[in-house]
């Protein structure tokens, strides 16, 4: 029994209604939170340090412009979270320039400063050599080393569900999730069941995979971004027409968010910058990794 089977039991043998226990576990997701573990927990990877590359590629960037080793996972010791298909063995390296990044804001293609690369199983790989120079490499605003001291990392799965769930507030949503959120008549006892199945780890997460995107600081969320971009600069000359320009950014933000995940967040050594790279969930079944888009957000 998967947890989505083992929630909608729970919820049906509290008497809650098939039919809104199955909206509310469209809207329910699990996600893989890691976090730097003690030496008795078993390690799915590392932050930091020098990643393990495959014999004969260079280093993300090249010697002109290297980016910065986040972390890496190894898929085969990652726990599994229903809904999100990561590879099943490997290892997924993450690396990112976040000042640069932040700067290039490209929210419909690639960014030059931000790679997700994914190793099969078997290649052959090495620890590689820090870039030339790396000393000397450091953030332009922030005094940051171009390396990090290596953190391994610990696993556990995590249940999420959409802010506007938790905070119930759907002032800023579509119109189709404010008719959700009237049909869920037991949204108390659902979210209650959701705690009670899966109780929340008291510890905070340096890693997410899956779930729902984090929305930090001021600015647009990579959802909006998308959207905005998406369905055009329709004209919003009058109250009626910026009405309806807000009502099809919100449907679109709504099916964006359906048909994109977060592949990984995460806190970076700046005090002020948050990484977050999202993927097509089609891509990320196919393992089409360069596919992914970066979103680093300022937190201020």
């Amino acid at each position: 029994m998967n947890r989505y089977e083992q929630f909608r039991s729970a919820a049906l043998d509290r008497d809650i209604p098939g039919d809104e226990v199955d909206k509310f576990s469209d809207q329910l997701r699990f996600a893989i939170w890691a976090s730097t573990g003690s030496a008795e927990e078993e390690s799915v990877g590392q932050l930091g340090g020098l990643p393990r590359l495959p014999v004969g590629v260079e280093w993300p960037g090249g010697e002109s412009y290297p980016l910065p080793f986040i972390g890496s996972v190894d898929c085969a010791a990652l726990p599994r979270a229903e809904g999100l298909a990561l590879p099943e063995d490997g290892s997924l390296l993450l690396f990112l320039h976040h000042e640069e990044d932040m700067e290039e804001h490209s929210p419909l293609g690639g960014s030059p400063y931000a790679q997700a690369l994914y190793v099969p199983a078997g290649t052959d790989t090495a620890v590689a050599s820090p870039p030339s120079d790396h000393d000397s490499a450091t953030f332009f605003h922030e005094n940051i080393p171009f390396l990090i001291p290596e953190r391994r990392l610990s696993a556990w799965v995590q249940p999420v569900l959409p802010d506007w769930i938790e905070e119930r507030d759907v002032e800023f949503e579509s119109d189709t999730v404010k008719q959700l959120l009237d049909e869920l008549k037991h949204l108390d006892e659902l979210c209650a069941l959701v705690g009670e199945l899966w109780p929340a780890q008291d510890r905070s997460a340096a890693l997410r995979l899956g779930g729902y995107g984090m929305e930090i600081g001021g600015q647009d969320g990579p959802w909006t971004q998308m959207a905005s971009i998406n369905i055009g600069d329709r004209p919003r000359g009058s109250d009626l027409q910026r009405a309806e320009w807000f009502r099809l950014l919100h449907e679109e933000e709504r099916r964006l968010r359906q048909e994109w995940v977060p592949l990984a967040q995460f806190h970076t050594e700046s005090d002020v910058y948050y990484g977050c790279f999202l993927i097509n969930s089609d891509d990320l079944a196919a393992r089409r990794f360069d596919k992914m888009r970066s979103f680093t957000m300022f937190t201020e």
